[in-house]
């Protein structure tokens, strides 16, 4: 019996991933650029920037994606001014809403992985893993990662460094929410059109099974 090749690592980074993650990091910081819109006196900002988060997870996926906000976040807590309204990681993560910030990563994982296993699990012409993305399911998974999980995050910042309650921590974001469901149908419009050009681009989490040996 003769043991079949070793696939390559499947969580290394080519350049051109490496490449791609550079460019949604860019893009995210661009997002920043129009600043923020403050509506009410919850003191919580709408931006743009949560925009370019959820994209990257729906167009990048899991790895990709996930490398993306970390380079965002590492340049921003760097002192780089590239968050909205020119602040940087170190401001955002001493003030009450530290916890939108922070809720970037845990966010992108989740759209990533998720998006990640429905490509995974679409199938075109009997083919696993063929692509196909699927934009209803795409807007619910970018409304659990870019909604759900980022305001979790936020409300747990809000309890954290001031003295509201549970509820009213959580009613902060109740204006925000038509705005934030209009991204996640965006990103979704997006990955689909993105995902139809270039299929593959997301690697199925779904490893390939084939025989490991030969005899």
């Amino acid at each position: 019996m003769t043991a079949s090749p070793k696939s390559p690592n499947r969580w290394s980074l080519s350049i051109g991933d490496l490449t791609q993650a550079a460019v949604f990091a860019a893009l995210i910081a661009a997002l920043g650029l129009p600043g923020t819109i403050n509506i009410g006196t919850s003191g919580v900002p709408i931006t743009f920037q949560s925009l370019g988060v959820i994209l990257a997870g729906a167009v990048l996926g899991p790895r990709k994606g996930t490398l993306a906000v970390v380079i965002f976040m590492v340049l921003a807590i760097a002192g780089l001014p590239i968050l909205s309204g020119g602040r940087n990681g170190l401001t955002a993560l001493s003030s009450p809403t530290a916890g939108y910030f922070i809720g970037f990563l845990p966010a992108v994982i989740v759209i990533g992985v998720l998006t990640a296993m429905m490509v995974s699990t679409s199938s075109t012409g009997g083919r696993t893993g063929s692509g196909k993305y699927r934009v209803l399911w795409g807007i619910g998974i970018n409304a659990l990662g870019g909604i759900v999980v980022l305001y979790a995050c936020g409300v747990l910042g809000l309890l954290v460094r001031t003295d509201l309650t549970l509820w009213a921590a959580i009613a902060t974001n109740g204006s925000f929410i038509p705005g934030d469901i209009a991204k996640c149908v965006i990103a979704a419009l997006v990955a689909a059109q993105v995902h139809r050009g270039r299929p593959g681009l997301i690697e199925p989490l779904r490893a390939r099974r084939s025989g490991t040996v030969a005899g």
